[in-house]
Order: structure tokens, then sequence, then C-alpha cells
């Protein structure tokens, strides 16, 4: 059931503030929470020991910092962590921690679902069910961190959670204000303080959010690009018919960047599709002009798909060439795909969850045959 408790996760600061105030509290007490809630990951206010007992029995009446219920947690052989996290709406969304040497990368979803259809993605056959809100998307993090016993907030170099990455289920710039508020929450440095240095936003290419995100978070950017031409991105990537290549380039070249921190193009190998060396040779024309790097995903087959995944020595061919040109183009190492955690594989369980409510409505004669099954986007 749904708390009655409010959540003061993903709150501002002065919303935290207000919500004090609300209740007959001096604002200095959400500095306190703050702290309490992003750096020291509290879950009781029992135990945040500077608050007085009457304080913390007012707060624990009204107040919720609970994380998204974890439903299932499976590890990978190769150390891939993925969680199917539960909302208070029985709506379901996964993430993703991939442990690398250097560092470690938690994949957070921003929405249930996702609009965009890409052709080649497994998450993209899951219809949209709603945005998550900016609580949901701080929680997973958190989830993430309780998981492995990150808290208090460690210092850079003591991370196992280092990295973010807006990466999972759904596309981030549908949802921005949302992400942006979560964004702005987590790098805060007196909480969870992760810098914009260390997170990742990926889009499929909403132009105008990007120029919008650029000016209001500048974190790292990652393009799903997956094509050289308007045709054949028209055909895998349904949202190229209304932002083409010509308008995405444009706001990637506004975008702010430099030599240190270019813009990543995501680039899935499909057998035959967007392969060749013309495509590399067309890669590096297009992109002229923008500090760029290249991430070659050999592509993860998955029931149902239609795509076949580029033989390896052809995959290594193109890298060579967009090496040969001056960009970066590692292969991605396929991590987590024993657990379905891999690029392109997050599918949660929300899409049966809607299926199985729709088939209830339908019995109890609130809906007919020809109703719409796919409920509106918050």
């Amino acid at each position: 059931m749904e708390s009655a408790r409010k959540s003061l996760i993903g709150l501002s600061r002065d919303e935290l503030a207000a919500e004090m105030l609300a209740i007959g509290e001096k604002p200095f007490r959400a500095k306190q929470l703050w702290h309490w809630i992003y750096n020291r990951g509290e879950t009781d206010f029992a135990k945040m020991s500077n608050l007085a007992r009457p304080l913390q029995q007012k707060l624990a009446e009204a107040f919720d910092v609970s994380r998204p219920i974890v439903v299932t947690e499976q590890t990978s052989a190769d150390g891939t962590r993925k969680w199917l996290f539960g909302f208070s709406d029985r709506n379901q969304a996964e993430t993703v921690y991939i442990p690398e040497e250097e560092r470690g990368t938690v994949c957070i979803s921003s929405q249930v679902g996702c609009t965009l259809t890409c052709q080649f993605c497994h998450t993209g056959t899951q219809l949209l069910v709603r945005n998550l809100s900016a609580a949901e998307i701080v929680g997973q993090f958190m989830a993430a961190r309780d998981s492995y016993g990150e808290w208090p907030t460690p210092d850079d170099g003591r991370r196992l959670l280092s990295n973010i990455v807006m990466m999972g289920m759904g596309e981030p710039l549908f949802n921005y204000d949302n992400v942006a508020k979560a964004l702005k929450i987590i790098m805060d440095g007196e909480g969870i303080a992760i810098s914009k240095r260390r997170i990742t936003l990926s889009t499929a290419g909403v132009v105008p959010q990007i120029r919008r995100c650029g000016e209001e978070l500048a974190v790292n950017l990652a393009v799903s690009l997956h094509a050289t031409s308007d045709e054949v991105r028209d055909k895998i990537m349904p949202i190229n018919r209304k932002y083409p290549l010509k308008e995405l380039m444009a706001a990637l070249r506004d975008y702010p960047t430099n030599n240190a921190r270019r813009i990543t193009f995501e680039y899935v190998m499909l057998a035959g599709v967007n392969d060749s060396e013309a495509d590399a040779r067309e890669l590096v024309r297009l992109v002229k002009g923008i500090p760029a790097k290249f991430n070659l995903i050999p592509f993860n087959k998955w029931p149902g798909a239609e795509f076949e995944c580029t033989p390896m020595k052809q995959i290594e061919r193109f890298s060579d060439l967009l090496f040969q040109a001056g960009y970066s183009a590692p292969i991605r190492q396929t991590r987590g795909a024993d657990i379905l955690a891999a690029c392109g594989q997050l599918k949660s369980a929300s899409e049966r969850i809607r299926l199985a409510r729709l088939k209830e409505r339908l019995a109890a004669g609130e809906l007919d045959d020809h109703s719409q099954a796919r409920p509106a986007a918050e």
C-alpha cells in the first residue's frame, strides 16, 4: 500500500526547508536532514542523533525516507548487478551496476518503459507507462549504494559506485524536469556529491532539450546515433523523423564540450545495416568539428530481435577506420548479458502488470475490447 507519509527524497533544498516550516520547525533543520539523507544514507529518523527525540518522532509520523523496493537482485558472473525496483504504484524499473577496474558505474532509468521504439532495443519493446519522479530517480542510486553498504558518502578515491549514466529504461530528455532535479540533488557537494564530470546523460536526440541540458546541467553527453543517414536512422530510430541528423548535429555543436569532455556517440553494430566501411567514413564526416569519441556496441541479441550482430572482425575494422581518423573508438565489452543487463536489454515486469490490470478492467466491464491499452505518460 502507498504510504500516507510524504517522501523527503527527491525534494530540493528549498522544498525541504518549506516542509520544515510547514511542521513548525526552523529552516536550518533542512540542512541537517540533507546531511542525514544524502551524505549518511540514513533511513531511520530515530538514528539522526543531532535531532531531539520529539522532532524525530514528529518527522517519523509525517515523512518517509525509504528507497524503492528491491523486487529482485541479480549478480552476473562478471560482477554486474541488476535490480528490479518496485514503486508505490506497483510499477517497476531496472537499474544496473557495472564494476570496472578504475570506476563503478550505475546505469539509472528515467521512465517506466520507453516511448522511442528503437527497433534494435529490447527495452523499447515495452510501451511507455509513465515518467519516474525525481525521488524515484535519486532513489535508484541510493538503493544501489545500500546494496554495497557505501554510506556515508566516501571520498572519490574510495568509491565503488563512482559514476552515473542515465542510460537505463526510457529517454531522459523526455522526462527532463525530473531528471534535472534528481541530478542536481546527486551533484550537491554536501550529500551524494558526484561531480558532473562523472555523470553522463544518454539521449536518442531530443534536440530542444539537448540545448537546455547543456545550459542547466552541463553533464557529459552521450548520443545514441546508430546510423549515418536519415534513411537508415528513420527506420531503426523513429525519433529521427522528428529530429533529423542535420538538426541533431547542429545542437551537438552548441553543447559545452572541450577536448577533455567530448560527446560520446553510441553506435550499435547491426550486421548489414550500419556497419560498412562507407558508414565508418561517413561517421567521420558527420561529427567533424565536434569534440567526439565513439563507443561501438556489439548488438546484444534478445528473443524476437530481427537483427544480428556484426562479426567481430568487421567491428574491429570499423573501429580501426575511426581510430585512423583520430577518434577514440573502443569496442564495448558486453557486461551482464547472462542476467539481461547488457545494453538495450532492460525490460521490467511493469508491462505484464499493466496488461494484467487491463484484463481486470475488461473483465469488470470498465473497458471494451477496442479501448487503448497504453496509458498516458505523466
